[in-house]
């Protein structure tokens, strides 16, 4: 029996450190040996519409509106279309007092949720490149020329920037969420190097606007599109210059239903989309989504298993490690409701409880018929910021 228990732990180790390293290990060989060479032509400035599904926005609408139309780039080249989804307060007065021709607002009397107001503003746009963005996103100026620079290459489907927070240290969640974000920026570095970037960042990417289809209301479009263009036969690209600096939300309640949300639409978006995820494009879904979401299986199983084997020594070593690290974030949880700043370490063992956790209750639930097509935006993460911070960052 101590064998077959055995078998398990090292077959829960494997699982783990191929999600966490091997996967990205495989893809730093893989850009070695087939790597994707954007071909390099003149600055390439096609027009672009940018669009902002918003909803309730009063607090970031007028600084993501400005912000937005005074970018470095050509002004009869910029398209901004937002669509207010039935926002219940100031957001629609605010956008009805900016003048600007490159501004078009769509009022939705009855909420459609974000997909079905993206859909209709895509059906207004005249740019040959279409941008997704938030609201509460900051955009340097010379973000969009460095994106839309990689369309000149033909083969280029979608372009991606990278997410980076803003917020003061201490928070657990805040924390955990930086260390996160620093991951999945080094493993699309590595996807781009083959042109294969498996998912964009929702606050900044851009896509060829004939590449476009309508949206499910029920998955997200930084999953949707991104798997439907891939599919297509075209490259998807990092650009790591162009950054979208948000306000992190510090609640675990509002962290782990967003990672909720995104897991149970991640998987169902496979599903349905299972016959456009060709080639290798399958196994970076397997290696960095689902295996990732179901880290909860081998981890109770390492659990298990190290109690049963604690006679030996090295197990037992192994046990008091896990729980040591399931303390700590008890720990950083506990001082999170306290309002304690809470330690790196602690805040990262914490956060990687909390979202794995939300992430198997999220594939469970849509397995059940849970939908998401519309949700509440984090309230934690709005609001001005601190101009200084985000140059400083």
């Amino acid at each position: 029996m101590s064998r077959f228990w055995e078998l398990l732990f090292w077959s829960s180790v494997a699982w783990l450190l191929y999600v966490y390293a091997g996967y990205p290990l495989l893809l730093w060989m893989l850009g070695r040996v087939r790597p994707f060479h954007p071909s390099e032509g003149e600055q390439v400035l096609p027009r672009v519409s940018v669009l902002i599904s918003a909803r309730n926005e009063e607090k970031d609408i007028e600084r993501k509106v400005r912000e937005t139309l005074a970018w470095d780039y050509p002004v009869n080249s910029l398209q901004l279309l937002i669509a207010s989804d039935a926002s219940e307060d100031r957001t629609d007065e605010i956008l009805a007092a900016i003048v600007d021709p490159r501004l078009t607002v769509l009022r939705m009397e009855r909420r459609v949720g974000k997909n079905e107001a993206l859909n209709r503003l895509a059906q207004q746009a005249v740019g040959d490149v279409l941008l997704f963005t938030d609201a509460n996103s900051h955009i340097g100026a010379d973000c969009l020329r460095k994106m839309v620079r990689h369309f000149g290459d033909p083969r280029v489907g979608c372009v991606t920037g990278v997410e980076q927070t803003i917020h003061d240290e201490g928070q657990a969640v805040v924390s955990g969420t930086r260390a996160y974000l620093g991951y999945e920026s080094s493993v699309a570095r590595l996807e781009s190097r083959i042109g294969s970037v498996l998912v964009c960042d929702g606050a900044i990417f851009c896509i060829r606007r004939n590449l476009f289809g309508t949206l499910q209301p029920d998955l997200a479009n930084d999953m949707e599109l991104p798997l439907r263009i891939g599919g297509a036969g075209y490259a998807l690209l990092f650009e790591s210059s162009a950054r979208a600096f948000e306000k992190s939300t510090a609640s675990p309640r509002e962290e782990f239903s967003r990672k909720q949300r995104i897991a149970g639409q991640g998987i169902l978006g496979f599903w349905r989309l299972r016959k456009e995820v060709r080639g290798i494009r399958v196994w970076q879904f397997l290696s960095r989504k689902l295996l990732r979401w179901l880290v909860p299986v081998p981890l109770a199983v390492l659990l298990l298993a190290s109690a049963l084997l604690a006679h030996n020594k090295f197990f037992l070593a192994c046990l008091a490690l896990q729980l040591a690290a399931y303390a700590a974030a008890a720990l950083a949880a506990v001082l999170e409701t306290l309002g304690l700043r809470a330690g790196k370490l602690i805040s990262i063992c914490y956060y990687f409880v909390l979202v794995h956790t939300a992430a198997l209750l999220g594939i469970a639930q849509a397995c059940l018929g849970r939908r998401f097509a519309v949700w509440e935006v984090a309230s934690q993460s709005r609001g001005p910021e601190r101009q200084a911070e985000v140059e400083k960052a």
